[in-house]
């Protein structure tokens, strides 16, 4: 017997206790996915009884879940600074915690012109929502994963954001000798062994873009290092990284010889953000 959007929901929440910490929420972006409705029909409208075809569509969404695909994967999109952006397992998959770097970049350079590089940029998430709120700025975003890259040309076709060029390369080998006033990267920062990564969402995303050697800094120490040579004077780099890197990585902005080395804490109150300044005339 077909069951009630109210039943339908009751019955996934169930199901998705096992496998998700948020098994509501989970079930009724999947049911919206179906629908094609907002969130808010299903409260105002608890009674309605999907057809056929829609409660097999999803069941069978249902089922991916419980096999532990990420909803992003399944339903092809994320949100990300009130962006919808489209994900693929060819992609990291967008968290709300890296928006941190767009709030402080916001906060940090008020103006209307500036250059900005985003490197390894995957969905194109920190460039489109940079693009988004300063149609000013000129962005190159990077990634050496053609597929992914093309992801993000559809993303920010879809946005209708046109101050974005994308390139194809790794880190800085699509840069040739440009400087920029900022660049930013959300690269790989776990340890290549660490048990996380047989786990949760990431078994689904592309590890490369999530491990980073035996310390999970290999990619980071390439950024601080090699970045110098890609900043104006005065020019900013400013690195996501993991919760218990913090130190580290203001010793590597530290020895490389940046300034005003400022740190950020993510949403859930933990260390996920380095920013620092070249010297002038440096």
């Amino acid at each position: 017997m077909n069951q009630s959007i109210e039943q339908l929901l009751k019955t996934a929440e169930e199901k998705l206790s096992a496998v998700s910490d948020s098994p509501r929420l989970d079930a009724e972006i999947l049911l919206v996915t179906v629908l094609k409705k907002d969130r808010s029909y299903f409260r105002a409208f608890p009674e309605v009884i999907p057809d056929n075809s829609q409660q097999q569509a999803f069941q069978n969404l249902l089922e991916k879940r419980i096999e532990g695909q990420p909803i992003a994967h399944i339903t092809g999109k994320r949100e990300f600074w009130s962006l919808n952006l489209s994900v693929n397992k060819h992609t990291l998959i967008p968290r709300a915690d890296t928006e941190i770097l767009i709030e402080f970049i916001l906060e940090q350079f008020s103006h209307d012109k500036l250059s900005v590089a985003d490197l390894g940029t995957g969905t194109g998430a920190i460039a489109l929502a940079l693009a988004s709120e300063k149609p000013g700025w000129q962005i190159i975003a990077t990634d050496r994963s053609e597929q992914a890259l093309k992801i993000a040309r559809s993303n920010a076709k879809q946005l209708s954001l046109n101050n974005i060029d994308f390139k194809t390369g790794s880190w800085f080998d699509a840069l040739e000798d440009e400087c920029f006033d900022l660049i930013v990267s959300n690269p790989p920062y776990i340890t290549a062994e660490d048990p996380h990564l047989a786990l949760g969402d990431v078994r689904f995303e592309p590890i490369t873009a999530l491990a980073s050697g035996e310390d999970g800094l290999d990619d980071i120490r390439l950024l601080i290092t090699e970045a110098i040579t890609h900043i104006k004077s005065d020019g900013w780099l400013i690195l996501e990284h993991g919760y218990d890197q913090k130190e580290a990585v203001r010793q590597l902005f530290d020895k490389a010889g940046y300034q005003q080395i400022t740190q950020r804490n993510d949403y859930g109150n933990n260390p996920r953000m380095t920013a620092g300044q070249r010297p002038a005339n440096s």
